[in-house]
This record gives C-alpha cells, sequence and structure tokens, in this order.
C-alpha cells in the first residue's frame, strides 16, 4: 500500500482550512485517513502551521511520501532537515547529540528569520495604513499659441 502525507481541505467556500494527513495514495483527497499529524491555515499572515514533528517524522522513516506542498511545510518545519542529520547518524558521520546541536542552532536561527519577517510585514501594513495614497493626476496641456507681439 502506498501511503502519502497530504493536505486535506476543510472550510467553506474560499476560506481553506487543511489537515496535515498521512493516508493511502487512493483514497479521494477529503476521504479516509491513517493519521492526522498537523493543521495549515493559510489565510492567516504568516500561514499558520501546527506539526507533530515526531510523528512526521516516523512516517518518513516508515516511506511515506509527501505531496509537494506538504514538503515545503516539513522543510519549513525542519522535519526533513532532521530527517537528515538522523541518517548522518545512522552512517556514523557523528553523534546523536552533535546532531540534536546542529538541529537547535538551525531552529533558533531559523525563528530569529521567521520574527524579523514578521515584524516587517507588519512594518508595511502600517505604513500602508498610515500613508494615503496620491494618485498623480495627468491633464493634457496644449502648447500656447504664438501672440502677435512675439512674432514681431
Amino acid at each position: 500500500m502506498a501511503v502519502k502525507m497530504r493536505l486535506q481541505r476543510h472550510g467553506s467556500k474560499k476560506r481553506p482550512f487543511y489537515f496535515i494527513v498521512v493516508a493511502d495514495a487512493r483514497a479521494p483527497r477529503d476521504g479516509k485517513f491513517i493519521q492526522k499529524i498537523g493543521t495549515y491555515n493559510p489565510l492567516t499572515v504568516p500561514a499558520t502551521i501546527q506539526l507533530d514533528r515526531q510523528k512526521a517524522l516516523e512516517w518518513l522513516h516508515k516511506g511515506a511520501q509527501p505531496t509537494d506542498t506538504v514538503r515545503r511545510i516539513l522543510s519549513f518545519k525542519g522535519v526533513l532537515y532532521l530527517k537528515h542529520l538522523l541518517r548522518g547518524v545512522k552512517l556514523g558521520l557523528f553523534d546523536d547529540a552533535t546532531a540534536m546541536v546542529k538541529f537547535q542552532a538551525w531552529h533558533e536561527e531559523h525563528e530569529v528569520q521567521i520574527a524579523r519577517k514578521n515584524e516587517e510585514h507588519k512594518k508595511a501594513q502600517r505604513a500602508k495604513r498610515i500613508q494615503p495614497v496620491y494618485r498623480k493626476v495627468e491633464t493634457a496641456v496644449e502648447p500656447a499659441a504664438p501672440t502677435a507681439t512675439e512674432e514681431a
């Protein structure tokens, strides 16, 4: 049985809200699933993602294939990086403690970047509200006809 990690759509018309689920590849998009591992709300700025990192990692180790969107979400949350580090531990490149230190360093840096982007977005939104938008109105200006005094 092929297993996929994918989004299951909920919410009303034009107001999407998604569950991140592990499901049989043959099941319909909003149909039967094996396990729910998180949620994704694209309407908030920034998009709200809640994900059980351990469950996602377990399913990746079992061979579940994420869809493109879920792969981006897993990458954003660091699950794919953690899987990469654990592969290095398995190959004997470094130990478990070193892998966790590397992941924690990445996670802290990532959180700082997210906070900075959120602050920049809030500043831009405040600037939009404060500054009124003035539109330049172009008027057609015809050249003045030469007067009699100018010709002489």
